[in-house]
């Protein structure tokens, strides 16, 4: 008989010590069977893609654009990506620096396939994104954790953040404005990080995706706060900002050498991005101000109103984010942690969340409350929530 072998990294991946995904796939299994759920614990955005964006991508189909791409994307694409970061930074940006990938995710894994091997070392600030978990066990990178100041709102202490990087550390990995706590790093502390990691030869990767989504202050890439760009890498998309979740449309702005190496890797693994939505994604960049603002604009109105309506919770401390699309809510005065507290939601109310364990041991008395859905079922959540915190 056949005795399956897989690779140590399907085995990997396969192996996880967090299961962050536990709550939302059991509030999924209850929807399936007919209950009245209220789904808070994803980021998938709830509007739809803007419609002269369909019909962009509906002209291209039109008109042949369904062939292969290059490895690295269309020069359209690349280009409208570079003038989006020249526009936004002291630096100007050539499409030489530019590479394109099916999502923000893919952009991930492919540069620290390019940067790390097996048994190197990353530092990356947690709370953070339940996605990088996953990458970093398929490379079979060491991954050490700083813990933010949950205290103060998820803010980012440098000091202790350069305490970690160390004689093995390869690459710094940092996410503004944060997932998932809405933290915003301040430029001057993006460009002491980015002289630190030059004078150690250390890569410092940025995750900005959901960077023109910011309610208070103003995002700046570290791009635009480096003084010298020859380690800085920094990944966007379209997914949050443009409600493209589906489109996997997403990019790397890096060094010339690297991204000589991206195309390399894509060309070996992915092999391009379908034309037409890359041909849609640049008439985005384009032509995006005014949809991209209503959408800002709601995702403001959501956690102004979800903040209002849990306000006067006494077991319940919410952060107040200053950009993105969740709230963390510290559920520890309820006698619980955030995993107890979101497992109790979702029998008793049938509102999903995600415990704050998902994303890191400092938020393990914290839960994540997402904000895609419109107002009239964030109401209705916040009822559920209010009623669950009274009867305890």
């Amino acid at each position: 008989m056949f005795s399956p072998q897989f690779s140590q990294l399907a085995e990997r991946l396969a192996a996880s010590d967090n299961d962050g995904w536990e709550i939302h796939e059991r509030a999924l299994a209850m929807q399936r069977e007919g209950a009245d759920v209220i789904l808070l614990s994803v980021g998938d955005p709830d509007f739809r893609t803007p419609e002269p964006i369909v019909d962009n991508a509906v002209s291209y189909l039109r008109v042949g654009r369904t062939h292969y791409s290059p490895s690295l994307g269309e020069l359209k694409l690349r280009r409208a990506v570079a003038d989006l970061e020249t526009a936004t930074s002291p630096h100007p940006c050539n499409v030489d620096e530019v590479a394109i990938f099916p999502g923000a995710t893919a952009a991930i894994y492919a540069v620290m396939s390019s940067l790390l091997d097996d048994g190197q070392e990353i530092v990356i600030p947690e709370p953070m994104y339940v996605g990088y978990a996953p990458i970093m066990r398929a490379l079979n990178v060491r991954v050490k954790t700083v813990p933010l100041n949950a205290k103060a709102a998820f803010t980012l202490d440098i000091d202790l953040l350069k305490a970690a990087i160390g004689k093995e550390t390869r690459v710094l990995f940092l996410n503004t404005p944060g997932n998932p706590t809405g933290s915003i790093i301040p430029r001057g502390q993006l460009s002491d990080l980015a002289d630190y990691c030059h004078e150690r030869d250390i890569w410092l990767v940025c995750d900005e995706v959901y960077s023109l989504f910011v309610y208070e202050g103003r995002h700046f890439s570290a791009r635009a706060s480096a003084r010298t760009l020859d380690n800085i890498v920094m990944i966007d998309g379209l997914s949050k900002s443009h409600a493209m979740s589906g489109w996997r449309m997403g990019w790397v702005v890096a060094p010339p050498d690297l991204i000589t190496r991206l195309g390399n890797f894509a060309g070996a693994t992915l092999f391009g991005s379908p034309q037409f939505i890359q041909d849609a994604s640049a008439f985005a960049l384009e032509n995006d101000q005014e949809y991209v603002q209503e959408m800002r604009a709601e995702y403001r109105a959501r956690r102004d109103f979800v903040l209002e309506q849990l306000e006067g919770i006494d077991v319940l401390r919410c952060a107040r984010p200053r950009a993105g699309m969740f709230i963390m809510c510290d559920v520890s005065g309820t006698g619980m942690d955030g995993r107890g507290f979101a497992s109790r939601l979702l029998e008793e109310q049938a509102v999903s969340v995600i415990p704050g364990d998902a994303f890191g041991p400092s938020a393990e008395d914290f839960v994540r409350l997402g904000l895609a859905q419109d107002r009239s079922v964030l109401k209705q959540a916040c009822k559920r929530i209010k009623d669950f915190c009274a009867g305890l």
